[in-house]
């Protein structure tokens, strides 16, 4: 998956979750799309888990 960003891969969770919601996917769609949504999980807290650390560390040297 490429780099996003954390407004892009939450707007693409939205997507899916929409999708999801709909019903309208097959057995290998929903599959598909729930490793995707995994991915973009993962992505998401690693750049909040980054974002705490830099805030941290700011305040820390302050």
């Amino acid at each position: 998956m490429k780099e996003l960003n954390y407004t892009d891969a939450m707007q693409r969770l939205e997507l899916i979750v929409t999708q999801l919601e709909e019903g309208k996917k097959s057995v290998d769609e929903l599959s598909q799309l729930v490793n995707e949504a995994s991915e973009l999980v993962n992505i998401c807290r690693e750049k909040l888990k980054n974002t705490e650390a830099s805030i941290q560390k700011v305040f820390e040297t302050s």
